[in-house]
Formats: structure tokens, sequence, C-alpha cells
């Protein structure tokens, strides 16, 4: 690993104005990018952490919404949201290993975007929105394509509104070696409606079953989703699985959500 300084800011304002410096970059949970470091993927000249900023390490429910900081870690939010939101929290608990849970954070996961990762598709299918130091940005909006999203150069992800649904479940079929998901489906059924999101299967990352939630506002029940299949093309082919195979593991992980709801 290369020579770098390393600052760890108490504020946000103060997070903002180091990632000001040429080549600074955020470190939230870091499970990602000192990985890269290590293999000189990325060789940022300055570390900036978010990790020790107060405003930004906290679970708090605010009436019929779930807050959430962005240095907040996994293992806490598994922890802290398991009252308000209990499929928020257990996608939490099932992130990675103990290692991981302990150190990755919500920010970082959704700024990175992996197209595996497990928030977005709790974020997408919640509807929630993500409060950056600059702006608020609608779950709709940010997630932009694998490992890309609305986030500026130097935009921080302060802060993940949860709308807490009326029922929700998050299915996972893992990938043993990783953890990721190999593909997962996050079910929310809203007053307005369904939202079904997938993570783990397509090649532009996280994605809304807008077929699925169609039937399920009308009816929500597994069987009106008989007939429905996501279209495998797009879809991620690698030795785990083909296609074809996490196009079928998304309608079978939905049908799961569904039927531990009803």
């Amino acid at each position: 690993m290369h020579d770098f300084d390393f600052v760890r800011p108490q504020t946000v304002s103060d997070a903002v104005r180091a990632l000001a410096t040429p080549d600074a970059q955020a470190l939230s949970g870091g499970q990602t990018l000192l990985p890269a470091m290590k293999v000189r993927l990325a060789a940022p000249a300055v570390l900036v952490s978010l990790m020790h900023i107060p405003d930004m390490v906290f679970v708090r429910a605010d009436g019929d919404v779930l807050r959430v900081g962005g240095a907040t870690t996994h293992a806490q939010v598994a922890r802290e949201a398991a009252g308000a939101y209990p499929a928020l929290a257990s996608l939490a608990a099932r992130i990675g290993d103990p290692a991981v849970r302990s150190r990755g954070t919500i920010g970082g996961s959704l700024a990175n975007n992996d197209p595996s990762a497990c928030y977005p598709a709790g974020v997408l299918a919640s509807n929630a929105t993500i409060v950056t130091d600059r702006r608020e940005i609608g779950a709709d909006d940010f997630f932009q394509g694998m490992f890309t999203t609305a986030l500026e150069e130097g935009e921080i992800v302060v802060e993940v509104r949860f709308p807490i649904p009326d029922a929700a479940r998050y299915e996972k079929f893992i990938q043993p070696a990783s953890r990721f998901p190999l593909t997962a489906a996050f079910v929310a059924r809203h007053s307005g409606g369904a939202r079904v999101a997938i993570t783990g299967a397509s090649e532009s990352g996280v994605f809304r079953w807008h077929e699925a939630e169609v039937a399920l506002t009308s009816d929500f029940a597994v069987q009106a989703l008989d007939g429905l299949a996501v279209d495998a093309d797009g879809m991620i082919a690698d030795l785990h699985g083909s296609s074809a195979y996490r196009a079928h593991l998304a309608g079978v992980m939905t049908r799961r959500a569904v039927a531990a709801i009803v």
C-alpha cells in the first residue's frame, strides 16, 4: 500500500473541506476501498475518515420514518432498527460476516453501489431518501448503474431516511464464498402500493421489478406473481450462475418474500 495522509474530521463541514484537497477520498467502512488500495487499484493521496462524525452515526425512528446516519455500521442498524423496521434490520444482519458488519457502513455501501450489495435493494424498495451534505436524492434517482450513483465529486451521504412500510421482507440467496447475494429481493408493501427491488442479478445493478409491483399492488399474494418472470437479458452471467438462473432466482426470492409477509 502506498503512502497517504489520514484525516479524521469531527463534523460534516470539516469533512467537506478536507475532501476539497486534491486527490482526497472519503473513507467510510472501507470494505471496498482498502482492499483496492492494497492491490493499488486505488491510490488516494488523502483519506478522509467519516467514521468519527457524531452527526453521521445514529439510528432513529421519527414518526413513520426511520433515519439512519451515513456512517452507521451494518451491525448497529441490525441492532437498533429491529423495533421500527425489522426487514431492514434483517438485511443488515446478513451482510458479509461479523468483521464486515462491524466496519462497513450504510453510506459507504450506497456510495459504492456494488451490483450485488444488499442495502440498495432496501433503499429502493423502501422509496428512501438519501440526504447528502448538499441535497436530498430520491432512491429512484440515486442508483444509475453498476458502481454509479447520482453523487457528485466529494459529496457525502450524511443520512438515509426510510419511510417505514406496512410490511416488508428481504430474501437473499447467498453466494457462500463472498456472502453477497447471488440474487436477492426486497419487497415492501406501502399504503400506496408495493415496491420490489432486485439486487445481485443485473449488470446494471439494483432495479425495480415493475411488473411484479403492479401485480402485488392489485393483489398482495404469491399467486399474483403467477406467470411473471424477470427477463434474463442483461442479467449477470459468471461462474456462479447464468443470466437465466439469476432471472429465475429473482422470481423465487420475490415469491419467498411475499409468502413470508402474508
